[in-house]
């Protein structure tokens, strides 16, 4: 049995042996190790990849990594550091950590699986485009019962008319004039004879064209096909969907159209047709006959257009195969006869390319909320639910439910309408707990809260509908929160996230508060580390030159606005007797304008410049010494350049070059920084580690 034990302890021993020289610590900093897995895993992710570049060499590897081995400890011990001094209860960070929170959170509190149907759904659909026309029933979305039912029962008898009727159209016109004679405006019942000989009629549309469930209905029809009333927010529709075209992107055209007002159209387009076949230009035909007057001019060339900006004729003709530089053969519609050239026609891009497209789109509506829905019932199900509205106390027929809603309904009145909604806390005094999500119970005092934090205008409509509607928002809203605060116990991968953004956010406040904050403000100790640094640059050493001037050149320059009114060589006598005199820039640009009689518009102006070699255009290499200069320039103007002065290259002042000797100021206090950190927090590398590790 001894035996026995010792075997088991030996090899238990030799397993734990094996398991820390799999993955040995690289560091250790106050104690606490990093092991090579991880460290390995935290640089491939900071270059972004998987593995290491195929194309790197040995050496070239193991320098990368030893670069960045520095960085690592560096971060490191800031961050025990900025704990240390309690960076991360600073009030600041942790707002703009909320605010990173609720971005990265949003793609967590819904449900993925449905999001990526909704959008292959769309892409799907965007495949066809549909021309249809509809009859609407007017109902609120939160109507009555008696006036959601009254509503359905009408939208049924239209339908049965539309299925039996010649003309879907004429159902449409004599329910849009009954809407109309029994409107309360009384413009719009004056209006209820005027209308369209195609009423309810949508042109084309695809996917996010129409509200969600009237696409859906349309999308599952077939041509001449009759749907059931359908219910949205508007109300109900009867849908009737004429044509159902493959989607081809925008398209450019031109056209040739003949007005149906125009005589003989129908003879005018065919021979216009007849010299197209024999060769005539389209642009030359449309200028010809086209009754638009807003492209014939231009070759009766239109817009670039999608299908669903285009009548559904145009769209037809396209979609049956017309090719790039085709014209199509004389067509009629409602309003003549057309002729189309395809002039350029894109194609359907990949799923990829259209979802940053889709989720633009899909920020209201059903689409919007149905994985958000579908979600929060997961999150009922998963934390333990309960609605105390409508659980019973017993199993008893007749026994009362746990809780009601009346405490709140007695609150509302007709002020919830106009956001005017207040009530009195004291007032509500049933504290049954109306529903438990997770650990957590809200009461009646909740559910006002809620109601009062989120008032706004509303559609007046039943009371109590409206209490069942704003109870099950706030469910929603609850279980979204409580879902939200358990992310990070929930989502490990989130969890850490959280915590990189956190430690970035740390990192940098603590950079600001001990590097560049303190550079900015410490200008004796800017001064000194200017007076200790700037005798080490060296004018022939290449890094150093953003410390240097180079050989400097000091022009003063006088321009001339007008060189017929003071001729060059007038101005060069003035110059000369100038330098001879020993006047100023000033004086010999006034002795200069003197010389002009005219001087209404003439100006002569003069300015000093340094101009430093290599780092200026104005000088030509010839003209690089002392001397004076004249440039011709645009529109009848020249310049005197005089050089005065020639400077050898010289170490430039700590004002001239405070942005490269504050950059250098930061990194030395840097330095400084990191060195007294690792003593601070006793770190320890094991060099022989990292020089073994491969990748």
């Amino acid at each position: 049995m001894k035996k026995i034990f010792v075997t088991f302890f030996l090899t238990a021993m030799a397993l734990g042996v094996m398991a820390q020289s799999a993955d040995p610590v690289v560091f250790e900093i106050n104690g606490k190790k990093y092991h090579q897995s991880q460290f390995l895993k935290d640089y491939l992710r900071s270059i972004g990849k998987e593995s290491a570049d195929p194309s790197a060499t040995a050496a070239e590897k193991h320098k990368a990594l030893m670069d960045y081995a520095q960085l690592y400890v560096n971060y490191q011990t800031k961050l025990a550091d900025a704990y240390a001094l309690g960076i991360d209860t600073n009030r600041y960070l942790n707002e703009e950590l909320n605010m990173y929170r609720k971005d990265l959170a949003a793609p967590y509190l819904i449900d993925s699986a449905t999001l990526q149907d909704l959008l292959h759904e769309a892409y799907d659909r965007n495949h066809y485009v549909l021309h249809g026309a509809h009859i609407l029933v007017p109902c609120a979305e939160n109507a009555l019962p008696a006036d959601t039912l009254k509503a359905y029962a009408h939208a049924m008898e239209l339908y049965n008319q539309a299925l039996t009727a010649e003309d879907f159209y004429t159902v449409a016109q004599q329910e849009m004039r009954e809407q109309r004679l029994h409107d309360r405006d009384p413009l719009i019942r004056e209006k209820a004879d005027q209308l369209d000989p195609m009423e309810g009629d949508l042109g084309c549309f695809t996917a996010f064209d129409m509200i969600y469930a009237f696409e859906s209905a349309a999308y599952g029809m077939v041509p001449g096909e009759i749907h059931k009333p359908v219910r949205t927010r508007y109300g109900y529709h009867i849908i009737k969907l004429f044509g159902r075209y493959k989607y081809y992107g925008k398209a450019q055209l031109a056209h040739i159209w003949i007005s149906e007002k125009t005589p003989n159209a129908k003879g005018r387009i065919f021979s216009a047709y007849q010299q197209l076949q024999e060769g005539t230009d389209f642009g030359v035909v449309a200028k010809n006959y086209s009754d638009d007057r807003t492209t014939s001019g231009n070759g009766g060339i239109m817009p670039e257009l999608a299908p669903n900006q285009l009548p559904y004729d145009y769209v037809d003709q396209v979609s049956r195969g017309l090719k790039v530089g085709e014209y199509s053969q004389p067509f009629e519609s409602r309003f003549g006869w057309h002729i189309i050239k395809l002039l350029k026609q894109e194609t359907m891009p990949d799923f990829e390319s259209m979802v940053p497209y889709y989720r633009s789109r899909m920020t209201r509506g059903e689409r919007a909320t149905k994985p958000q829905h579908i979600f929060v019932e997961q999150c009922k199900s998963r934390y333990g639910f309960v609605d105390y509205t409508t659980t019973k106390v017993s199993k008893k027929k007749k026994a009362p439910y746990a809780a009601s809603l009346d405490a709140v309904r007695s609150l509302l009145t007709d002020s919830i309408f106009s956001a005017i909604f207040h009530y009195d806390s004291n007032q509500i005094t049933d504290m049954r707990p109306l529903f438990k999500i997770g650990e957590k119970e809200f009461d009646s005092r909740d559910f006002a809260r809620y109601i009062y934090k989120n008032k706004k205008v509303r559609r007046i409509c039943d009371l109590d509908i409206l209490t069942a509607e704003l109870y099950q928002n706030f469910i929603d809203a609850k279980v979204l929160e409580y879902a939200d605060s358990r992310l990070e116990i929930d989502n490990p991968e989130f969890g850490e996230l959280i915590e990189e953004y956190r430690h970035g956010l740390m990192i940098f406040t603590y950079n600001d508060q001990m590097v560049w904050s303190k550079a900015l403000k410490d200008s004796v100790g800017f001064q000194n580390f200017y007076t200790m640094a700037s005798p080490t640059h060296r004018f022939d050493n290449p890094d150093d030159a953003v410390y240097f001037w180079n050989e400097r050149a000091m022009v003063n320059t006088i321009t001339v606005s007008d060189s017929t009114l003071l001729p060059k060589s007038k101005a060069m006598k003035v110059i000369a007797k100038g330098q001879k005199k020993g006047w100023d820039r000033q004086k010999m640009a006034d002795e200069m304008a003197a010389k002009v009689k005219k001087k209404s518009e003439f100006q002569v102006s003069s300015s000093m410049q340094i101009l430093e070699k290599g780092n200026q255009e104005v000088l030509s290499e010839k003209e690089w010494k002392l001397g004076t200069y004249v440039h011709n320039m645009d529109s009848g103007s020249y310049q005197i350049l005089m050089v005065e002065r020639m400077m050898e290259p010289e170490l430039k002042s700590c004002d001239e070059a405070r942005g490269f000797y504050l950059n250098d100021y930061q990194n030395y206090l840097e330095d400084q920084n990191n060195a007294l950190l690792r003593k601070k927090y006793k770190v320890k590398v094991y060099q022989d580690v990292l020089d073994r590790i491969t990748f």
